[in-house]
Parts: structure tokens; sequence; C-alpha cells
């Protein structure tokens, strides 16, 4: 039997570099404080915490301390490795056996089993649920038998046939298999991500209770969330992996000024903010603010883009999505609001990825003021062009840049519209209630080219909130998706990349990378390649 891609070593995997600046000087470190809870901007969850409803940055940061999954991804290089799985394995890529190990508990005491992802995947799946992330199971035998929302993701009044996913068979209590509809080379690296998380009995028995009080698996349970201000974990020494987390607990602050968290970690009133707004790279001004052993810059996986909601037919020639691609001059704003460190975006998966090509997107990715005025001025749009973003994570400023670039470029006014929070902005755009083109970004899920493609461009998929579809992009993602190898699904993946990146409904700006500021009572800081803090290595001094 060969073992699954979770089985590989790192280096095949991903191989990657965290760039972080340290300082030879720093004196010995005082003992460490297990009674420490520490405070952490993020955003707010969108949603309650259901792992298979969560797909926005601020949800999944908090569901990854609460919950843990078959995988888990290093912090430094991303690569898998077994957390709840004893073994995953597969001959052919199609039909998987997959063993947990025991005395694993959920936070109320009850055992995780095999029933645990069986009874989570298949609510999942099951389209009246309306779980934002159903499509992860679409490659899953049985999947259109539960599974009949529209194109929309909208359920129908008609229910589907089956509740149950016919390729999900239970073996024991620690053992189950998954037969999928067609090989899948990718399927075992997704198998950390939450989609994939278990859920308890209790949640199948009230879920309301469940959404108001979570119940994980996780180095963290649930304490109290308070809405629009902050919401609290503790450490759950029951916790069944092999790493276990010093601190005692975290306080996730809902901020809506950047600004103000910034100025909140000078202070050392709040101890971690895993990205420094606009105005700490004016003049190098963090370099004032901070030693270097409170801050590290760092790269992570994915980009920064704008995109179009492709329900409005405004936006339905590709020749205009072109055009305002071409009327951004990147660098300059890189330099302007960035002091130069952030890298141009030149496609829609990261150099530290693996299936990466360089230039994928070629002349539409580079400033080409000339060709834009003339793609732009053959569609003849009217109206002003609406950009809009939520600005309690520190994006005001460069959307505004792009705004005023598109508008001088085009000769055509462009006008920023800023939206609070970014759980308010999802929810809108989930609900197709933003018809400006908006800002979006991506942080990977789980390792793989595949990421940042099945999710966000094929029909339906889970983060596509956009709704671009292309039958050729589906079936292209299909192909790869059945490849027999690595290199031959990472070939298909990057066609798919070219394609999707001709139609431009997503215009990536720049590849992820920020500057991590923290408090004087951190140590051991590591922000990962996720744009979170490794929860396992810091400490905190008495």
């Amino acid at each position: 039997m060969r073992k699954s891609p979770a089985a590989l070593s790192a280096a095949v995997l991903l191989s990657v570099l965290l760039g972080a600046c340290t300082d030879d000087s720093v004196a010995p470190q005082a003992a460490a404080d297990r009674g420490a809870v520490i405070t952490y901007s993020e955003t707010e969850p969108a949603n309650p915490l259901v792992p298979g409803n969560t797909n926005e940055v601020g949800g999944i940061a908090v569901l990854g301390a609460l919950f843990r999954g078959l995988l888990e991804y290093d912090a430094k290089t991303a690569a898998p490795r077994n957390a709840v799985a004893d073994a995953i394995t597969t001959t052919d890529s199609r039909i998987w056996t997959i063993t947990i190990k025991p005395n694993w508990v959920f936070h109320d005491g009850t055992p995780v089993t095999a029933s645990s992802f069986v009874d989570s995947w298949n609510y999942t799946a099951y389209s009246p649920n309306l779980m934002r992330s159903a499509s992860y199971m679409a490659n899953i035998e049985g999947f259109d038998q539960v599974n009949n929302a529209g194109p929309d993701g909208r359920q129908p009044a008609a229910l589907p046939p089956a509740k149950q996913l016919s390729g999900l068979r239970l073996v024991d209590d620690h053992t189950f298999t998954v037969t999928l509809k067609a090989p899948f080379s990718q399927f075992g690296i997704r198998l950390g991500y939450a989609a994939f998380y278990p859920m308890p009995a209790a949640f199948f028995t009230d879920r309301r209770a469940f959404e108001a009080h979570p119940v994980g698996n996780g180095p963290f349970r649930f304490v109290s969330h308070t809405k629009g201000k902050n919401l609290l974990i503790e450490r759950f020494d029951g916790y069944g992996g092999a790493q276990k987390p010093s601190i005692a607990g975290i306080d996730y602050r809902f901020y809506t000024d950047l600004d103000q968290a910034y100025a909140d970690v000078l202070a050392d009133r709040l101890d971690f903010l895993s990205f420094t707004p606009w105005r700490a790279t004016q003049g190098n001004q963090i370099e004032k603010d901070l030693p270097t052993t409170r801050r590290a810059a760092y790269k992570y996986l994915g980009y920064q883009a704008i995109a179009f909601p492709m329900f409005d037919k405004r936006y339905a020639d590709r020749r205009l999505r072109q055009a305002l691609s071409m009327a951004i001059d990147r660098p300059a704003l890189i330099k302007q609001i960035f002091n130069g460190t952030r890298v141009p975006a030149a496609g829609l998966v990261p150099p530290n990825v693996q299936g990466y090509i360089p230039d994928q997107c070629g002349v539409l990715c580079t400033y080409q003021p000339q060709k834009a005025r003339q793609l732009f001025d053959q569609v003849g749009f009217t109206g002003p062009i609406t950009l809009t973003s939520n600005v309690d994570s520190g994006n005001r400023e460069w959307v505004e840049v792009v705004c005023r670039s598109i508008a001088q470029t085009l000769g055509h006014p462009c006008v920023f519209q800023p939206q609070t929070t970014l759980g308010e902005f999802r929810a809108a755009l989930n609900n197709r209630q933003i018809d400006a083109v908006y800002r979006t970004a991506w942080v990977a899920g789980f390792p793989s080219v595949e990421n940042f493609l099945n999710p966000l461009f094929r029909t339906s998929g889970a983060s596509n909130v956009g709704q671009y579809a292309n039958p050729q992009v589906d079936a292209l993602l299909a192909q790869a998706d059945a490849a027999p190898s690595q290199e031959q699904a990472n070939s298909l993946y990057q066609q798919v990349e070219r394609m999707v990146l001709q139609d431009m409904q997503t215009i990536p700006i720049w590849y992820q990378s920020a500057t991590a500021a923290w408090s004087s009572r951190l140590h051991d800081v590591h922000p990962t390649l996720f744009r979170e803090l490794d929860y396992f290595s810091v400490t905190v001094s008495k």
C-alpha cells in the first residue's frame, strides 16, 4: 500500500523560508507563565463556529484553536502530519482507509470516534443544511445524491434523495473508508482543513446550543463570546495532541481600527497583532517603535486582490476586467503604501506553494495604461467604478490607491465605499448584497496549488462568492483532480490558473506578506504560514 500525500516528506510537499528579524543581544527570558492568557487581535468570526460553515479568516483562526482534524500543518513549513489520524492510506487515490488514534476526546468528555468524522462530513455535504463548505465533500461518492443546491448555492424546494454520502463507510469505532467518485491525489492533504473537522454528538442533537457554546477537540476550549468585543478560549488540558500549548488561553479582541490595535501593542495592552497597519511602514516607523525582539516580517500562503460580482451583468465583458487589472500600477502602490515590502502578484498561486510557476498572468498583471484605456473604451462602461472593502484590517489606504490608479489611468471616476467589519462584509458578499468591485484575499487552508483554485473558481466552490463560472475551467479542474500523479495534476492546475487569469474575475495585486508585532511579555513568537500565531511555541514571562 502506498501512503497518502499526508505521509510524504515535508521536503517533497513544500519548501518555504520564513523571514524574521532576530537580535543576538536578546536578554535571557524570564520563566514562562503557564497561567497567562494572551490578548490577540483578530477579525470577528462572521458566523457561529461550525466547521463546515466557516470559510473566512477570523472564523478559521478560532476554529484552528478549538478543533483538530485528521491532519495538522507544520507552523514553519506547512507540511502535513497526522494529528487525530493514526494512518491515512490508499492504493489508487480513490479508496482511502482512515484510522484514528484512541483516547482523543471532545471538550465535553465524549470520545472522538470514526463516527465523529463521518457524521460531520455527511452533515456538511447535505445541501438543506446550507453549509458553506459543502463543496469540499464533492469528490466523495454519492455527493450528487445528498446535495442538489443550484449553481448559486441556493437550496431548491425539493429535498435531495439521500442524506448520507454513499462513499463513507464505518468499519469500527476507529476506522472508516472514503470512496471518491474518481481518483483524487490531493484528497489526503486536504484532511487537516476546517471543513473536515470532527463534531461531537451534542451538535447533532442541538445545533443551536452548539453554536452558542462550540465544543471542539483542539488544544483550547470555548469560554465566551461577546459580540463586537472579544472571544475567550482557555487551554484544554485533556487535549490529545503531541504538542501542548504553555499559555493558559487566548482572548481574541475585535478591533475596528488597526491603528488602535497597533497603539495597544506598543503600550503593552495587546499581546499579538499578526499584521501591522499602513502607518507603521511609513519611513520605517516600526523600526523606531519596536525592537527586533518584538516584531517579525514573514510571508504566508496567500494573496490580496480585487474581484467582481459576476451576478452583476455590468461586469460580464472580460475586457472590462482586464482593463481594470492593467490600470493598476502595482509597484507604485507597493512603494507608496508598504515602503516596497510586498511583491507584486503575477498569478493566483504564491511562490511558496508547491505547483507555483512564475508570471502566469503575463501582461494582464502589469501596468499598461494605453492598453487598459483602449479596452475600457471598447466596453462603454457607464457610471462610476465602485470599489469596496472592510476597513477593520488595514485595507482602506491601499484600496483607495488602487481606486485612484484606475481613475487616473482610465479617465473615469472611481469611488471607494468602506465596509465596517470583515464579518459584515463577508455576510453581504455571501448574500449577494454587494454589487461593487470588492477587495478579496486568500489564505490557504492547506499547502496545495489545488486549494487556490477549486474553492474559488469551480462553479459553486465553497469560497466562490463572486459566482464565477466557466465550464472549461470546471472540466479542466476535474481532470487535474483525477490526474494519476502530482506532477500531472500540477501541470493541469497550472493550465487552470492561466485560464482563470485570462477571465480576470479576480485581479491579483500582491503576494501576502506582513510584519507581526507583539508585547514585551511574549517570547518564542512565530507567525505561521497561515497568518496566525504558533500557539504551541509562544511563551509568556512571569
